[in-house]
């Protein structure tokens, strides 16, 4: 899967998401996912969503994905200082 295709994913499953993907090989990638559908879980639960997101490509096509999960509150405010 390319960084673009994984974004869409996240995108499609989570409305209003603002996702970035990035990958040096194609396998391993990290994403900044920040969604409102964030607000009052915890850092597990916001990775769960991001993982059924991407189904049956986690493990497969995506052998590793790290995950930076603010809500839209957290980013601006990590952003403004």
């Amino acid at each position: 899967m390319s960084p673009e295709q994984i974004s869409r994913e996240i995108e499609a499953a989570l409305p209003g998401a603002q996702v970035r993907v990035a990958s040096d090989d194609g396998v391993h990638f990290s994403a900044l996912v920040v969604a409102p559908q964030f607000e009052g879980l915890r850092p597990l639960a916001r990775h769960q969503l991001v993982y059924r997101a991407l189904g049956g490509a986690m493990g497969g096509a995506i052998h590793a994905l790290s995950l930076d999960t603010p809500t839209p509150g957290e980013w601006a405010r990590r952003s403004a200082g």
